[in-house]
């Protein structure tokens, strides 16, 4: 896959991932999801996102059995747990579920009651030992930036997962420059508004312009941008197909005129949006 988003540690990763968000709740459905994980894999979307909040990294870890040198695994802590020794213990037991020896990025999922001084050293300490590759942190706006950054060790934070898409575009006002700045790669949760863009009779149009599906026309609006990575969920393997498609349509500058026209960039600031 040629259009990927280069970490701070030099790592590459495609700029389209997999999300897995409400996946592995069934187990009727786990041998699709599981053949959707692997085809997504086999074609580039080495990326996959999990959480211990999602209680499907069981699922994750049969889907990867044998491709894991070939996957980007990212996974969260809970902010109840991210004390200074819960940290380390909650990504023991991803370990664990993910039958892996190590994560390549493991996010605080969101701010909670611990101070980020003791998360952040943590999470320098599971590096240090091998355990993640590369920490970063989710649902996360500016101010909440700027306290991770003045810690000691917080400026290693390495991406920023928030929720993104044409419908929440408020992080556009500040966060997201606030990122570029930083060359901070920042993922892009629920871009198709769980489903919900692929009604709107703006993306319906440009869609058929391109001979593309709305789904596809979000994501390629997402990944136009550096240093964006967009990890849609999907459950089989045509809608996983589908989601990689969307790499090869370029939107035009009428394309993209005619979504801020439907969706309003903001003009002031906006508080950062979250499921």
């Amino acid at each position: 896959m040629e259009r990927q988003v280069c970490l701070s540690d030099g790592r590459k990763v495609p700029c389209i991932g997999q999300g897995t968000w409400f996946l592995g709740e069934h187990r009727d459905r786990f041998i699709r999801e599981q053949e959707a994980l692997t085809a997504g894999i086999d074609a580039g979307m080495t990326l996959l996102d999990t959480a211990e909040m999602y209680g499907n990294e069981e699922m994750v870890g049969a889907a990867i059995r044998g491709l894991r040198d070939r996957v980007f695994l990212v996974t969260k802590v809970l902010p109840g747990n991210a004390s200074r020794t819960g940290t380390k213990e909650a990504c023991e037991r991803s370990l664990n579920r993910l039958k892996t020896d190590y994560v390549d990025l493991f996010l605080l999922h969101w701010g909670g009651p611990h101070p980020i001084e003791d998360t952040v050293a943590s999470m320098v300490e599971l590096q240090q030992e091998g355990k993640i590759k590369a920490w970063g942190v989710s649902n996360m706006d500016v101010p909440e930036m700027e306290r991770f950054y003045a810690v000691p060790g917080g400026a290693s934070c390495a991406a920023n997962q928030i929720l993104y898409n044409l419908a929440h575009r408020g992080v556009e006002y500040d966060l997201l420059p606030w990122c570029r700045e930083r060359h901070l790669p920042v993922m892009a949760y629920s871009p198709a508004d769980e489903g919900r863009l692929s009604r709107n009779p703006v993306l319906m149009g440009i869609a058929q312009k391109h001979e593309a599906t709305p789904v596809q026309i979000a994501l390629a609006w997402i990944m136009r941008r550096p240093g964006m990575i967009a990890i849609p969920k999907a459950g089989s393997v045509t809608h996983v197909q589908e989601n990689y498609r969307s790499l090869s349509i370029e939107l035009t500058a009428e394309d993209v005129n005619l979504l801020d026209e439907a969706f309003p960039p903001p003009v002031s600031k906006v508080h950062l949006d979250s499921w």
